[in-house]
């Protein structure tokens, strides 16, 4: 039996599966299941294919272990996004680079050169590993979601914070 016209909307951020035409339902491949997917704009014979997996994405969080790794072996970009004076008062783990929480959209829109000049590092790529920090893992949770929205994939945020990497760290 065809199904007609049919939409499901699976649990996830943007995941739904559309069906539009005579399509039969539960179309199995070698290496899984398969479903039919077709876009506003494509005529009822042009369908996309798109498989789902069982695979879980990378965890988006970091731990201390982990982030002391990256910065020994210089394989991220660490993105402090805490306020100037905050790290005046605080303190800031070495090799970190400022971006206050509230220019981070305008910050990665930015050219290398001026970003350079008004935050003092290297402007970090949509191809660099970056991974934000802040005080206790909340204003870094929020840069994540900015930095994915504008199309950076490899990015984590460091949970504990300054708060943890002091701690760790020995800092008074």
């Amino acid at each position: 039996m065809a199904l007609r016209r049919c939409c499901w909307k699976l649990v996830g951020p943007g995941s739904r599966l559309l069906w539009s035409g005579s399509v039969q339902p539960g179309t199995y491949s070698p290496v899984g299941r398969v479903f039919v997917n077709t876009r506003q704009g494509y005529k009822s014979s042009e369908l996309q294919l798109r498989r789902f997996t069982s695979r879980q994405p990378p965890s988006p969080d970091v731990s201390y272990e982990e982030l002391k790794r990256l910065l020994s072996e210089q394989k991220a970009v660490l993105v402090d996004v805490r306020e100037p004076w905050e790290l005046r008062e605080y303190g800031f783990i070495p090799g970190s680079v400022n971006v206050p929480l509230g220019q981070m959209d305008t910050a990665l829109q930015l050219g290398p050169e001026e970003f350079r000049e008004r935050y003092g590092g290297e402007m970090p790529l949509q191809t660099d590993h970056i991974v934000f920090v802040c005080l206790a893992g909340i204003r870094s949770k929020t840069a994540l979601s900015t930095a994915a929205s504008l199309g950076y994939k490899d990015i984590q945020h460091y949970p504990g914070g300054w708060h943890e990497w002091a701690e760790r760290e020995q800092i008074k």
